[in-house]
């Protein structure tokens, strides 16, 4: 792909200005062009289907993804192509929109592209093309969706159909009840859950809130606005956390390979005025990931998304990964509906939260803990809430970071007469400086697990309740790559294979863990003390500062700071 120079003036972290993000979508437009249909109804780039799906409804979704790329970048030109296609597709080349069906999905995506550039493209199709386009959506407004972000799909299509007259009340209708489904999945403090349970990952970015603020937005809906904007404010302040100071997302979650669609929320919240960011940081993290990916080969030889995170990778994907899935990636080109002149793209870069200071900030509503450092820009999430097992090992892990991928060795795990299992996960607190959580094994054993941490140094501990004697227990660590250091010491109950068993009782296990990028660290063995007391007792001293105390009591467990003897 072929950018301007780095500008360094007005980005000295990146190099990247409006002027990048723009070659970049004109060179991902001008490489989908060739894969599209002779009537450019569907787009059929090379790999195999998806199999949720198929050769047809693939295509539907290169047209849509690309389209909602098109409508950010507001480029007239392409959108004719995309006109042109529409016209065909609503003709009778499109599958319907079915129950639960991938139309569906795409559906939203060509809604909020119309929405977007009514003027540009829908205003001038022929009424004829405008009818059944319109009769086309609107099978979304009752099809059956699948209970998570897909709830949002109709509202979507509904708020376009609204604004052109089509069907108002049944339009209404889907908007209002998607928006009621998603307040079952709000858990607090700008967090939803992607359907039921505890699913936390991107999907809060650039579905459950991107689809409702852009909605309320475009609807001019203060009201709306009011409460689906400071919820999305208040998710900023945590989710500008997950990129490291190499522009990396977190490493988490399903639908990676949506990669850069990550900084959609940062740029909603710089479109909506909705943000605690700054306009330099907004811009510094959204061309960070950017860059991030751009260097590392997310884009092949003929310019294509391909299926991974840095280049190909089969490990990040789902079944409903198909061809065209890498480009929601679109999503991460909201930024364009910014005017040039706007202080996002006017501001100097400022550093991310990152690259300003060591922190360790608790997230309540997901149980979990993030530990960045500075000095390496290494972000960690120690993941004591999250579960969606159809994922694992994306979700069920002990921790994530923005420099590593889980491995099938199954790193970051307690594995019990060697099952990793992981489920039934119980959150059972975070603050500062801990999160603990309880889960179960394949055994029916519990484990209370808690991980204390300062600087990039962690103790996890884990408590085992209800194992046959004997039983088999190994600690695993960071599954560090090139230029990285992990870490994983025995502290209590564990040999120097870090394994040990259980007793007859109640056991606890703790080991001494870092993940770092710097290149010279003091011993990990000298940063930290541990000292069992009792069975359930455990004190951890820091080499500097206060210490803490953990003491599992009953069902939970209790962490207080300490002073130092």
């Amino acid at each position: 792909m072929q950018l301007p120079p780095e500008d360094r003036g007005p980005s000295p972290r990146t190099g990247y200005t409006r002027a990048h993000w723009e070659a970049a979508a004109d060179a991902l437009l001008a490489a989908v062009e060739p894969y599209a249909t002779a009537d450019r109804a569907l787009y059929h780039f090379p790999g195999d289907h998806g199999s949720w799906s198929g050769r047809l409804s693939d295509g539907l979704e290169g047209y849509a993804r690309t389209l909602l790329l098109a409508a950010f970048r507001r480029d007239e030109t392409a959108l004719q192509r995309y006109a042109d296609g529409l016209a065909a597709g609503v003709s009778g080349v499109w599958p319907r929109i079915e129950d639960r069906s991938q139309p569906l999905v795409e559906a939203a995506s060509i809604a909020l592209a119309l929405r977007l550039t009514r003027p540009l493209l829908w205003d001038r199709l022929d009424d004829a093309v405008r009818q059944r386009a319109a009769a086309w959506l609107a099978d979304a407004l009752t099809a059956e969706p699948w209970p998570c972000n897909w709830e949002l799909f109709p509202v979507m299509v509904g708020g376009f159909l609204a604004g052109i007259g089509h069907e108002p009340e049944a339009a209404r209708k889907a908007v209002d009840h998607g928006l009621a489904r998603i307040e079952e999945w709000y858990v607090g403090d700008g967090w939803y859950t992607d359907g039921d349970g505890r699913k936390f990952d991107y999907y809060n970015g650039w579905a459950m809130h991107l689809y409702p603020v852009l909605h309320a937005w475009l609807a001019d809906d203060t009201d709306l606005l009011d409460l689906y904007g400071g919820r999305l404010e208040r998710h900023l302040a945590d989710y500008a956390r997950l990129f490291g100071g190499d522009g990396a997302p977190m490493h988490q979650g399903r639908s990676l390979t949506y990669r850069f669609a990550t900084t959609a929320p940062l740029w909603l919240g710089a479109l909506t005025g909705r943000t605690p960011l700054a306009p330099g940081e907004t811009r510094r993290l959204a061309s960070g990931a950017l860059k991030y990916f751009l260097d590392r080969g997310a884009v092949d030889g003929r310019g294509l998304l391909t299926l991974g995170w840095h280049g190909p990778d089969a490990a990040v994907l789902q079944g409903y990964s198909g061809p065209a899935s890498p480009y929601w990636a679109s999503k991460g080109f909201l930024g364009l509906l910014l005017p040039p002149e706007h202080e996002v793209w006017t501001a100097t870069e400022e550093p991310g939260p990152a690259e300003r200071t060591d922190a360790v900030t608790p997230i309540t509503p997901a149980n979990w803990l993030l530990q960045s450092t500075r000095s390496d820009g290494v972000v960690r999430l120690h993941n004591h809430g999250s579960e969606d097992v159809r994922y694992d090992p994306y979700y069920t892990r002990l921790g994530y970071s923005t420099v590593t991928e889980p491995s099938a060795s199954y790193d970051n795990s307690v594995i019990l007469g060697g099952d990793p299992s992981r489920t039934e996960i119980e959150p059972l607190g975070v603050g500062e400086g801990w999160a603990a959580s309880r889960h179960s094994a394949a055994s029916g054993a519990r484990v209370t697990s808690a991980v204390l941490v300062r600087g990039a140094v962690e103790v996890r501990a884990f408590l085992v309740s209800g194992a046959e004697p004997g039983t088999s227990v190994r600690v695993t660590g960071w599954a560090a790559g090139e230029g990285l250091r992990a870490e994983l010491l025995p502290a209590v109950g564990l040999d120097d294979g870090l394994t040990g068993v259980t007793g007859e009782g109640d056991t606890l296990f703790v080991a001494l863990s870092r993940l770092t990028g710097a290149a010279d660290v003091e011993p990990l063995g000298e940063l930290v003390a541990v000292r069992v007391d009792g069975e359930r007792e455990l004190t951890v001293l820091w080499s500097e500062g206060p210490g803490l105390r953990v003491r599992w009591q009953g069902s939970g467990v209790d962490v207080e700071d300490i002073a130092r003897d």
